[in-house]
């Protein structure tokens, strides 16, 4: 069964290579005519740019079929397969060792992500690397959304509703160490929350209230995108509460002009027509 080009995916997006998006930083720590396993590809938003400019033979792992019939254009093999299953890693025998095993916001969708992560650990080559993209659960629009009373889930972001796992910069720590993989690079994805979908409830805070939780500077932190080894493979392994936090500023001024349209938009705005306005908003550079 084929698939139109034009059919709606929440996971589909554009990704602008030259941007600071968690899809971007993943790509771009990979490096040419590797082996590559994207595990969760989903639509092939990232795979697309793994296969094409980074010229990577690809293989992709995904559960939804309707993902599936828009990856297989960009992926030279798809293995359908659920990571909650603890056999997922045997139909890839024939196809490992990897140079690259890429999980890009994967993990909080499943039941046990150190044994995801086990796994993909022993796909990996001698000199192989494990690149992660994991949302941060300590980010300031997510304490805003608790001292509103309001963790209301969302088609996608950082209260994906498909989320059931949730991670600080400790957990995403322990979470390495304890399957045996240290951090060789590390980088954060910073947005104030005034630039996230819990812009509303940010703006709900008092002025004492936000100025005290500024003082904490990994609140900023929307994704953390990593890369792995294992622990013999790195001299200096990097602990990510030990990392500074860029000071980029933010588009806080846009932000607040389009408040009042952004609202509107989410509440009645079909989910794929959303979709739409958020590629739209990547290629410009503005995060909503």
């Amino acid at each position: 069964m084929s698939v139109p080009d034009h059919e709606y995916h929440v996971y589909d997006y554009e990704v602008n290579l030259n941007g600071d998006s968690a899809a971007a930083r993943v790509i771009n720590l990979v490096k040419p005519n590797c082996k590559v396993l994207e595990i969760g590809a989903g639509p092939g938003s990232i795979t697309r740019h793994l296969s094409g400019l980074k010229q990577c033979d690809v293989i992709a792992l995904e559960v939804d079929e309707s993902a599936i019939r828009k990856l297989k254009p960009h992926a030279r093999c798809i293995i359908a397969a659920d990571l909650n299953l603890t056999n997922w890693t045997e139909q890839l025998a024939n196809e490992a060792p990897f140079d690259y095993v890429i999980a890009a916001d994967v993990l909080e969708h499943v039941l046990d992500p150190l044994a995801v992560l086990k796994g993909m650990k022993s796909l990996l080559g001698p000199n192989g690397s494990v690149i992660l993209s994991l949302p941060h659960v300590g980010h300031h629009a997510i304490i805003a959304c608790l001292m509103d009373e309001d963790f209301g889930y969302r088609d996608s972001g950082l209260l994906d509703r498909t989320h059931i796992r949730f991670f600080g910069l400790k957990n995403i720590d322990k979470l390495y160490a304890d399957a045996g993989l240290a951090i060789a690079e590390a980088q954060f994805v910073v947005y104030h929350p005034i630039e996230t979908e819990f812009a509303e409830q940010w703006q709900k805070l008092s002025s004492e209230l936000k100025r005290a939780l500024s003082a904490n500077p990994y609140g900023h932190v929307f994704q953390v995108v990593s890369r792995a080894m294992v622990v013999a493979n790195v001299a200096t392994p990097i602990k990510l509460m030990e990392m500074p936090v860029e000071n980029r500023g933010t588009h806080a001024a846009t932000r607040v002009a389009l408040g009042p349209a952004l609202a509107w938009a989410r509440k009645n705005l079909s989910p794929e027509l959303r979709g739409k306005l958020r590629n739209l908003a990547r290629r410009i550079g503005l995060k909503i």
